[in-house]
């Protein structure tokens, strides 16, 4: 796997981390409730293990598309779903509403899942994918490289290192703002990062068809 894709990889996750909606501001309100740093640590595997399975399955998803329809085709569904996902996320912006703040391991995996899944996580990594695949099997072999993308190296590195990146930020973010800001920084100088995210979406549909 090339330096470039594991940086994009990286990079993507750390995008993700960064954002309140996909972990680390839940990890601060479990922490703010047991009034406990363990809290917001314990809180961070389920929130990545969550995010890794929707980034998986997605790619999972595609590798079986890969079987029956050509890349060109793969392509522009790629896209049409970013596109959907993004114009969704503009239009409305809500978050899938859990059972409350005191829930198992397996229930904030299972929030982080879908909500990584309504933010088209999977889907900002597969275009990454998919050029990796491209490049080791050349254009004739690229359906075949798309059809093998889970069970191979680029799509268990992919997921891998996008959940490895969103981990390390997504953790030091929580940690940080739990320890020395609170959530008063929330209040002062709260940036909307789900209209940025909607928004990239947008232009990455645009830059998987050129």
């Amino acid at each position: 796997m090339e330096f470039s894709t594991v940086a994009a990889l990286l990079g993507l996750g750390a995008l993700h981390g960064i954002n309140p909606g996909m972990g680390w501001l839940f990890a601060v309100a479990k922490g703010l409730q047991e009034m406990s740093r363990g809290a917001v640590v314990r809180a961070l595997l389920p929130l990545a293990a969550g995010h890794g399975g929707a980034v998986a399955a997605t790619l999972g998803v595609a590798a079986l598309l890969g079987t029956v329809i050509t890349p060109g085709a793969v392509r522009w569904l790629v896209a049409g779903l970013l596109l959907a996902t993004g114009a969704w996320q503009l239009v409305r912006h809500r978050h899938v509403r859990g059972r409350g703040m005191r829930v198992s391991p397996a229930h904030i995996a299972g929030w982080s899942f879908l909500m990584s899944l309504a933010h088209g996580a999977g889907l900002m990594v597969l275009p990454v994918v998919m050029g990796a695949a491209g490049q080791g099997g050349g254009h004739h072999h690229h359906g075949a490289a798309m059809a093998s993308v889970v069970p191979e190296l680029p799509g268990v590195a992919a997921a891998a290192l996008h959940t490895a990146g969103y981990f390390v930020v997504m953790g030091a973010i929580a940690l940080v703002v739990y320890e020395k800001l609170g959530l008063r920084l929330l209040r002062n100088y709260w940036f909307n990062l789900d209209l940025a995210w909607a928004v990239a979406l947008v232009v990455t549909a645009g830059v998987v068809l050129l």
